[in-house]
């Protein structure tokens, strides 16, 4: 009786944690302010389990997401650009803020991090 009672608890207790991931699938687009002047930006985000694949569109084009990872409500990834010959990462990581909004922080090299919230795509 004990053993059940523990399994049953313990299954309960994994279901609610699976419960509380927030949902990224989708497009999502946002509005970034830049040294540039405001950019807009299109996500497409595709989660399966923890892992996140997709792709970043920016006025200078498509960029493929890596190192994409999915906690809970938190998710993180890298867009690697080229410019010049010169390659740039950018790393990104939000937090779900209700169904249909992300607070993300991104960074640049060295540059002061931007914070931006994306809305997804209805």
């Amino acid at each position: 009786m004990f053993r059940k009672t523990v399994l049953a608890f313990v299954f309960f207790a994994l279901a609610s944690v699976g419960a509380m991931a927030a949902d990224f699938n989708g497009k999502w687009t946002a509005n970034i302010e830049t040294p540039m002047g405001s950019q807009t930006i299109t996500l497409n985000f595709h989660v399966d389990g923890a892992k996140l694949t997709g792709t970043v569109t920016s006025p200078r084009g498509e960029s493929e997401i890596s190192e994409g990872k999915v906690d809970g409500d938190s998710i993180s990834f890298v867009q690697v650009m080229h410019f010049n010959d010169n390659e740039f990462k950018i790393t990104y990581s939000g937090k779900a803020d209700g169904a249909d909004t992300i607070k993300f922080t991104r960074q640049m090299g060295d540059r002061p991090a931007a914070e931006f919230s994306a809305a997804r795509v209805k």
